[in-house]
């Protein structure tokens, strides 16, 4: 379980930000006393426009940032206090993750089971697993630079969930992939749904979300403004579909902020 309690970022802006952000304040909310909880066996989605703050909240969740308020907890674990009981919880997927060129993705497998401590016959069936199921075995022993961008992607994704996490957080999953790749990548996310994980998501892509998601959460400007299934969210909107829903709040949000 993943339990979000009154989360505050707060970055300061360097001058060159300031000018490119065309703002006079030198610092920035990207987390606004956002409060959400994810349960084990669904996908939370979590959603809004580029720079809502999305990918903020989720590397304040993966201890890659503090939280400047509140407080954090994955599995039952601190995620100041206890960051590496978390870490050892999780996989933290994303796009911008890549891989030693110069190494095969067998490799890299093994050297990442090694490095969460994992025996060799605990890492060659899980590599067997998921190798097969992406499709990389008959490309293991080639070199990352090697692949293709998609196989790259694949095999990144496999080495990520080398420890069998119990909680899955990818930023932004098929952003970038080509269609195939896109497909295979969410439909593996519904694979770890079904095996009790529980994986969160965050995306600007409402068909992704409207088709993958059994629970959403909806940030603008670095506040969450709703949460809930997909029909509780059409239902407090009184629209038809995602994207209707996400622009009717959108449009509210920023009347409020006039």
């Amino acid at each position: 379980m993943i339990e979000i309690n009154n989360l505050t970022k707060i970055y300061k802006l360097s001058k060159k930000q300031m000018q490119e952000q065309k703002t006079k304040k030198n610092m920035k909310k990207a987390a606004d006393h956002i409060t959400l909880t994810a349960k084990p066996g669904q996908i939370y989605g979590l959603l809004g426009p580029n720079g809502a703050g999305k990918t903020t909240t989720l590397r304040c969740v993966a201890t890659l940032l503090k939280p400047t308020e509140g407080d954090i907890k994955v599995c039952g674990f601190d995620t100041v206090k206890e960051g590496e009981k978390v870490r050892d919880n999780i996989a933290f997927l994303t796009n911008e993750i890549k891989l030693d060129p110069h190494f095969s993705a067998k490799y890299m497998f093994q050297f990442f089971g090694h490095l969460h401590g994992m025996n060799d016959a605990e890492i060659n069936e899980r590599r067997e697993k998921l190798f097969k199921y992406f499709g990389i075995t008959e490309f293991q022993d080639k070199k990352i630079e090697e692949l293709s961008t998609g196989m790259k992607q694949k095999a990144a994704i496999a080495v990520s969930l080398v420890h069998d996490p119990k909680v899955v957080i990818f930023d932004e999953p098929t952003n970038g992939l080509d269609i195939v790749t896109a497909r295979s990548v969410t439909d593996y996310l519904r694979v770890l749904r079904d095996e009790g994980k529980l994986v969160i998501i965050s995306t600007h892509i409402l068909s992704d979300a409207e088709k993958l998601c059994d629970n959403i959460g909806i940030i603008i400007k670095g506040k969450k403004v709703i949460e809930g299934t997909l029909q509780e969210i059409l239902t407090k909107t009184n629209t038809k579909d995602l994207e209707d829903a996400f622009f009717e709040l959108y449009k509210e949000y920023n009347m409020e902020e006039e």
